[in-house]
Formats: C-alpha cells, structure tokens, sequence
C-alpha cells in the first residue's frame, strides 16, 4: 500500500513510524512532514489545507490511504474533498466527514450533541454578540471559577478559567465584541467548572464498532506543578495510574458506546481517531470536549504502546470489519516529556541547532518543531522534540526520559521537570 500522512508534528513522525513497520506499508509520505518523518518517510512540501495539490500527488503516487494528524483539514472537509470525486473516492480518508468533524471544530455542536445522547458533561450555554447581555447574567448565576470557551478552532489557547466575576465578565465582551480569538470567538459558551483530575481516552471508530486504545494523560501547562500559560502539551502518561478496569468500564459504557451510537443516530459519517477528553470528578467521567483526531502529546505515548499492526487496523476500519481484528497492547507504562523552544508559549526563536539527538539510545525521539537544514536538524516552531520511554512503571519510564534528555540541548531549551508529578 502507498500511504500519505498529512501533518508536521510529534504525532505525525509518531505515526508516520508506527505504520512505517507494517508490512502493508509500501510506499510512505508525509505532507509536510519534519525532520523526523524525512528519516523514515518521503516529505512532500504540501500545505495540508491545499487539498487540489494533495489530489494531485494522490494520483500520481497512486496513494491508497490518506491518514490525517491534525484537526485543520478535517474541519476544512479534506474527506468530503476525496470522497466526493470520481478521481479520488477509491482513497481511504481516515479521518471524519466535515459534518462530524463540527464535534471539534464547533464546542456549541459538540455540547449539543452530549447532551442530545445522554453522554455526562458540564452544564452550559452558549451566547453571541447579540445575547451578550444574557451571557453576563448568565455568569452572575454561576459560581466560581468561570469556565469561557470559543466556540471555534482557536489552535488550543481559546479556554479561559476565570476567578473574578469582573474579569469574566470583561473576557467575554472580549471574545464575543473584540473577536480576541478572531473568528473562532463569534460564539462562546460558557459552562460550570469541573473539579477533578483529567485524562484522556483515544477511540478508533469505523462508525459502527469501535477499539479503545490505550489511556493517556497530558500536562497542558508551561510550568512547573501545573502553573502558567496553557500550551499544545508539556508531557503525557500512559497508562493513567487512577483509571483502573472499573473506571475504564465506565468511561465505555456512558461515553464510548453512546458517542460511537450517537455518530450512527446523527449520520455522521465518522472513519477515524476519536479522542475524548475526560475528567475525573469524584469517580465519576464526565466529557470536557472532543477532538476528531489523536491527540499530541499523547500519541507519542498511546502509539508506541499499541502491539498491532497500526495499518492492519485502518484497512479493517476503512473496510467496516474493525470488529474482526484484536487489539494488542503493551504491558510496559510508556511517557514523554517535550523539549520546546525558549520563550514558549509566547514569542519564541527558531534556527536553533540540536545536538546530541545521535547520542540517546535508550528512549524514542519524536520530532515535532524540527527541520532539516544544512546537514542539521533545527528547531522551527515552539515544541520541538518528544522524547519517550518505556518502563515498568511511569516513574521508570520518565526516569529514562529524563536521563536521555541531559544528551541533548539546543539554545534557551526548556521542558518541565515534574511530568507525573500529580500521580
């Protein structure tokens, strides 16, 4: 089989390697791919929203399956796009329909849909510039803290948890007047605060069954104990140490099943990655938000846990016969933690030279932020490298991370040094 991957992070090299193995695996490109992917795969300098030039290379490298990382181009329609030509309908898109892609793309959609199948979320409501005046009252009737959400794609930093009513108030006049997350704050909704510890669960789905990867659990904030700014994610652990078998049970019965029902009900055409975001409040899983892909960091955790052949279990996902194939998963805990760039989540620099990535042996690098330039690997965005370990525990496995990350280095390096630290 000829494959093409569509992304340019850690999640993208960590597929691109889990389906590298497989001995469907012919052919393997990447658009645009990094410095990783290029070691193992062929990177296509496409843009993944520039769907007439990847038609193009489709064709003409007779590609049989489209695996999409990240959510862009499945809110933009990158399914319907192939699906919907004579040329390109033999293609297998792994990915959702642009309908269903709106459970990450639209949080007011995905709220609705929750609701509508009885799967356990924060109350909420969802307001525009037109109702902004309900919105304010609608705070007032809350308690502390304020949980402000974009309606929209706004790449991971359009949650706000607010203490101050005042702020809260002030916030929203910003996000639904002022456009502060530009068009993806045209609507917001605002729901009760959830108190818990989060994790998050990871579905493949081909609309009719469903596989449940394994549990994963990242750290959004930049600093150290949870502090500071949100970014696309600091470090992940897998498995989840508190999500023993009964938690799991749950989470498939009120979650999983009715979401994966729920899909079927709506006809929404769904052949991909489910990732559910979950918290756990007082033993009870309750769904903060989905995402119509993997997850990153998380993938570069779940991925190299997963035993199975991973293009095995897409073929049968494209084909409906999902349930016909077993899932096997590794015994062994896996972590990463991520090196990113000085300055991140704020302004950054990028060119910076990365030494010593030839020096670990002992962990898996995933690049995310890196490119090939001159005969070196460079820093060129602001999570740079994921590095990952196994071990027979988490506290095994980022003693591991932690060890082989004192062999790299790059200008103004930073990650954090407490991943696991709440488990």
């Amino acid at each position: 089989m000829n494959v093409l991957i569509l992304g340019s992070g850690g999640r993208e090299h960590a597929l691109t390697w889990k389906i590298k193995q497989s001995l469907l695996c012919d052919n393997l490109y990447v658009a645009p791919g990094n410095s990783g992917t290029s070691q193992i795969a062929e990177n296509v300098k496409i843009s993944v929203n520039d769907f007439e030039a990847l038609k193009h290379f489709a064709l003409e490298k007779q590609i049989d399956m489209i695996v999409v990382g990240p959510e862009d181009p499945l809110v933009n329609g990158v399914y319907d796009y192939f699906k919907n030509s004579k040329t390109t309908e033999h293609i297998s898109v792994i990915g959702p329909s642009k309908v269903a892609a709106q459970l990450e793309g639209s949080k007011d959609f995905a709220k609705q849909f929750m609701f509508r199948h009885g799967i356990p979320t924060a109350a909420y409501e969802s307001f525009t510039s037109e109702t902004l005046e309900e919105g304010l009252s609608f705070l007032e009737s809350l308690n502390p803290p304020y949980v402000l959400k974009a309606d929209g794609l706004a790449a991971g930093k359009g949650v706000l948890i607010l203490q101050d009513l005042a702020e809260a108030k002030t916030e929203l006049k910003n996000m639904l007047v002022n456009a502060k997350f530009g068009e993806a704050s045209t609507t917001v909704v605002i729901e009760e605060f959830l108190d818990g510890i989060e994790l998050s669960c990871f579905v493949l789905t081909d609309g009719e069954d469903y596989k449940i990867l394994p549990m994963a659990k990242d750290y959004k904030r930049i600093g150290e104990g949870d502090t500071g700014l949100n970014t696309g994610g600091m470090g992940a652990v897998s498995p989840v140490p508190f999500a023993d078998e009964a938690f799991v049970k749950q989470i498939e019965d009120r979650v999983v099943k009715p979401t994966v029902a729920g899909l079927k009900k709506d006809n929404l055409p769904y052949k991909g990655f489910v990732f559910i975001g979950l918290i756990n409040v007082n033993g009870e899983a309750k769904v903060i938000e989905y995402n119509v892909r993997m997850g990153d960091p998380e993938t570069e955790v779940v991925i190299p846990r997963l035993e199975s052949d991973l293009l095995e279990l897409l073929v049968a996902l494209d084909n409906g016969n999902l349930n016909s194939q077993n899932l096997s998963i590794d015994d062994r805990a896996a972590t990463t933690v991520m090196l990113v760039s000085g300055g991140y989540p704020e302004s950054y620099e990028k060119g910076k030279i990365i030494i010593g990535l030839k020096n670990v042996e002992d962990s898996l690098l995933f690049h995310a932020g890196a490119i090939d330039k001159d005969d070196e690997v460079v820093t060129s965005g602001g999570r740079v490298m994921a590095v990952t370990s196994y071990g027979k525990d988490f506290k095994e496995a980022l003693k591991t991370c932690y060890a082989s990350i004192e062999k790299i280095t790059f200008d103004k390096m930073n990650y954090r040094k407490d991943i696991g630290f709440d488990l």
